[in-house]
């Protein structure tokens, strides 16, 4: 059986996870016509999804339009709503007038002008976003990133979504079953049948029927069944750098149904965690993330429904909903013919919405390098271990950056997070070199990122780090003035142009978006 055809895929367990893949795989390998890849998914009808990640990237974009999806039919059924970028609140100070902006869209003339040593130089009384990208300014104002003429995924302003994860899995589900040729199987995964060289050979369901295939993808959540449970594989767990391991959650209807759409996610750093908010059509998403080491669930809920009701909530939103995590990833994600995406291969809090954009890398990659037969998976597998191994890393890093440069002092959470042994070593020495000029594309060596090195231009200088700078070409200030000019001018034709989120959204609902 060592060279067999890969010939059958069996997912197993749905949510956003398990139909994102199983989309992509479909997608990209015929599995509607007699020739294509077989892909089957089966997920147990009695396990709920967690229902979290409710936040993507720009890459969504390109995942949905990948998968043949119309981007009208995404927003009117999946409670969809357009997110240009992370707005951090309370973040360096914990004071009123502190915020700073984390926009999609790149910061005008980035790595042509030394944007930063500018700033600091001349215009360190703006917020740095601000001044050098025209998005802050359309989420304050509550713009759309698009007209109502502009095609389906195309953009004016770079823009994810935030969406309502179980409608979407349920969206996912529909295309996968009716356009993509996905087979289905509703039944409780019981045994793990192996071969003898230890591969995965088939899966015994409750209904005594055997799923045979040729790979297996494990998106179980945190039960992991089969990477951690059948091959036990060893998590990584990385609660030394990323202290918080619980979260609650609430649904908050709006005042009115008219009320304004916000354009980004809205983190609110707390005593001993954060808050996020996030804007649906038909309501809001906000919880609190917390370290059980350092707060109670009781006052964690208690500052979440104090953040609700001063945010316009109502003051008797249902019980929260706790969610328990360990903060880490596994040691590997492709072991043997069984690869593991989202929960099942780690998870984290959800500070930067990294959750989905790590299950369409994952998907990607898998259809992308899927192997012809099983003498080829060891080196994809091996490929696939490598890539993801550094994508973890990399986004730990980038969260715990949010932490290392708070200067709040009002608890033990935030002293403990700037604790010398809990920032990893490529971090420290990242910050070490960003001390004299500003983070580079050649920091971040991948094609692929899930955070580029404008991301840690945002995030650095909206937490007012401070660097020397370089004297280098592209330290002209002229230049630099050019593009802040340039910044602006954008914002004004921008924000006269553009209609605001709801507007928007009720045209694409009643309307339809353009189709190319």
């Amino acid at each position: 059986m060592a060279n067999n055809a890969i010939e059958h895929v069996v997912i197993v367990g749905g949510g956003s996870a398990g139909w994102l893949t199983a989309a992509v795989i479909a997608a990209d390998h015929r599995a509607a016509h007699p020739d294509g890849l077989h892909v089957t998914l089966v997920e147990s009808p009695e396990v709920a999804p967690i229902g979290v990640g409710e936040g993507t990237w720009p890459s969504m974009r390109d995942t949905l339009r990948r998968i043949g999806v119309s981007e009208s039919d995404f927003f009117r059924e999946c409670d969809a709503a357009f997110k240009q970028g992370s707005r951090f609140d309370r973040w360096l100070s914990g004071g009123d007038g502190d915020y700073y902006f984390h926009p999609f869209s790149m910061p005008q003339g980035f790595g042509e002008a030394d944007l930063a040593a500018r700033w600091r130089e001349a215009h360190g009384g703006i917020a740095f976003a601000d001044l050098a990208s025209f998005q802050p300014h359309l989420c304050t104002a509550g713009r759309a990133p698009k007209q109502a003429a502009t095609p389906e995924f195309a953009s004016v302003a770079n823009y994810g979504y935030h969406l309502d994860a179980g409608k979407f899995g349920a969206f996912l589900k529909k295309h996968c079953l009716e356009r993509l040729g996905v087979h289905y199987v509703a039944d409780h995964v019981l045994e793990v049948v192996a071969h003898p060289n230890g591969d995965i050979a088939a899966l015994r369901t409750q209904s005594h029927r055997l799923l045979a295939g040729d790979l297996f993808v494990d998106c179980t959540g945190m039960r992991s069944l089969l990477l951690g449970q059948h091959y036990e594989v060893p998590f990584l767990d990385q609660q030394h750098v990323l202290f918080n391991d619980s979260a609650l959650a609430l649904q908050v209807p709006y005042p009115r149904e008219n009320s304004p759409i916000a354009s980004q996610t809205t983190s609110t750093a707390q005593r001993c965690g954060w808050i996020w908010d996030i804007g649906l059509q038909t309501r809001r998403g906000a919880g609190n993330v917390y370290s059980s080491a350092h707060t109670s669930d009781d006052a964690a809920e208690a500052a979440l429904r104090a953040y609700v009701a001063a945010s316009g909530g109502p003051a008797d939103c249902p019980a929260a909903r706790k969610i328990g995590f360990r903060p880490g990833y596994r040691e590997v994600f492709w072991q043997r013919n069984c690869v593991a995406v989202g929960l099942s291969a780690g998870f984290i809090e959800p500070l930067e919405a990294s959750a989905l954009a790590l299950v369409e890398l994952s998907a990607a990659m898998i259809s992308d390098e899927m192997p012809a037969d099983r003498a080829a998976m060891a080196l994809v597998a091996r490929r696939f271990n490598e890539t993801f191994r550094y994508r973890w890393e990399r986004v730990i890093e980038f969260l715990k950056l949010h932490y290392v440069l708070s200067r709040r002092t009002d608890s033990d959470y935030w002293h403990d997070n700037r604790g010398d042994g809990t920032i990893p070593e490529h971090l420290r020495e990242l910050l070490a070199l960003w001390a004299h000029r500003a983070p580079a594309r050649g920091d971040f060596p991948r094609i692929e990122e899930v955070f580029p090195a404008a991301s840690y231009q945002y995030v650095l200088y909206g937490m007012n780090f401070r660097a020397a700078g370089a004297k280098t070409r592209r330290r002209d200030p002229a230049l630099a003035e050019a593009y802040f000019r340039e910044a602006a001018d954008l914002t004004r034709r921008m924000l006269g142009a553009l209609p605001d989120n709801r507007t928007l959204i009720d045209h694409i609902r009643r309307h339809g978006l353009p189709r190319i």
